[in-house]
């Protein structure tokens, strides 16, 4: 089953639902752009303003930016190797399904129709990239996407969202 984008109050309303560490998590992941799992596997010793990470499903390198305030929140919560180390074994990082789980766990709490999961965040950046600077290629070479028409389905994924849930005629 495919995820689903958010809208901005979705969002915010399921990051305050998350454990403080899954928070800075997923605020990553909308910040960049990148897979829960590339994420959770930042070593404290690289992160930086600006730093390169390859990809673990494509293979491909990428220039990540944090801004000051994300990068200071990652370094207070920082273990000894990684950023987001695991809550039962230092020497791993977090598992996606905790993640996961985490994020299932705060949609449901909101009962959000949408299918809410980490890769949201991937769909929210894309929407919010293409807002921005309004050129699909952008957002596929931020993506690392190769094929365009894979690109348009996140950063379309607002208007797909509209036509899954409509809203009612008291919500217009």
């Amino acid at each position: 089953m495919k995820t689903d984008y958010l809208l901005h109050r979705e969002v915010d309303h399921v990051l305050a639902a998350l454990t403080p560490v899954n928070r800075v998590i997923m605020r990553v992941c909308m910040h960049t752009g990148l897979r829960i799992g590339d994420v959770l596997a930042f070593r404290t010793a690289q992160i930086a303003p600006r730093f390169w990470i390859t990809e673990q499903k494509t293979g491909k390198r990428r220039m990540v930016g944090l801004p000051a305030g994300l990068l200071a929140d990652m370094r207070k919560i920082a273990g000894e190797i990684w950023v987001f180390e695991s809550p039962r074994d230092s020497k791993k990082h977090r598992s996606r399904q905790g993640v996961w789980k985490d994020v299932k766990r705060a949609a449901r709490a909101f009962r959000l129709p949408q299918n809410v999961a980490p890769h949201s965040a991937r769909k929210v950046y894309a929407v919010d990239l293409l807002a921005k600077y309004g050129d699909i290629e952008r957002v596929q070479r931020a993506l690392n996407h190769s094929s365009q028409s894979v690109t348009l389905i996140y950063a379309m994924a607002d208007r797909l969202l509209a036509q899954k849930f409509p809203k009612k005629p008291h919500e217009a």
